[in-house]
């Protein structure tokens, strides 16, 4: 059994289909109607046979309230892997992008949390090389 395709809650496809393409670098992947809205994914330009995220709409009730309190709470909806999260970090914020949460070491990880402008905080997070002198 594999991961094939993951969701992530919007407030606007077409919006997040915009960001998460020309600011977040995805490619669109699968755009096809369903009813009023659409069966939307992208993916990573690195891994386009890879997991598809799914921009799925807001609209069942009980999505609202759960986005909100995990955004006020200040708690990531997803996580994406980068190689390096300053660079990624000046590289959105150069595009615009509003960051909740600046790269900050975690232990082994460093991490960053942005607004996806779609109702969603969004983590991205790098493994720390290890440090000189020490053994795996």
């Amino acid at each position: 059994m594999i991961i094939t395709t993951a969701s992530i809650f919007v407030d606007d496809q077409a919006k997040a289909l915009d960001f998460y393409t020309t600011k977040l670098g995805f490619q669109l992947k699968t755009d096809v109607p369903a009813g009023p809205f659409r069966w939307l994914t992208v993916v990573s330009p690195t891994a386009p046979d890879g997991v598809e995220l799914l921009l799925e709409p807001s609209e069942h009730p009980a999505v609202r309230p759960f986005k909100e309190a995990l955004v006020a709470d200040g708690i990531p909806f997803n996580s994406f892997g980068v190689d390096d999260v300053q660079a990624e970090y000046e590289q959105l914020t150069a595009l615009g992008v509003r960051f909740v949460q600046e790269p900050a070491q975690m232990g082994p990880v460093t991490t960053a949390v942005l607004d996806d402008t779609c109702g969603n905080l969004i983590q991205i997070a790098a493994m720390n090389a290890p440090e000189s002198g020490t053994t795996a």
